[in-house]
């Protein structure tokens, strides 16, 4: 059994210029043993939108999830 890490949601909301943003990361497992990084982002409320990455190498999604965590807290999103 692969320990996957926690799920990541945050959101960016300013008023100012009506914007209310969510992005969330997951890995998830299909019956094949595969590994899929699953993002969705979008206006908070909606279904958004989502891509699916497949994973080669399993020790390298810590690092994977680290880059695209940094990158949306650089614009300002914040963890829920």
């Amino acid at each position: 059994m692969i320990d996957f890490p926690s799920p990541f949601y945050a959101e960016r909301v300013d008023a100012s210029c009506n914007m209310a943003r969510f992005y969330a990361i997951e890995i998830s497992q299909d019956l094949f043993g595969h590994l899929w990084l699953e993002r969705r982002w979008g206006r908070i409320g909606s279904r958004g939108q989502m891509k699916v990455e497949h994973l080669q190498n399993p020790k390298a999604i810590p690092e994977r999830i680290e880059v695209l965590v940094r990158q949306k807290t650089n614009r300002g999103y914040r963890p829920k």
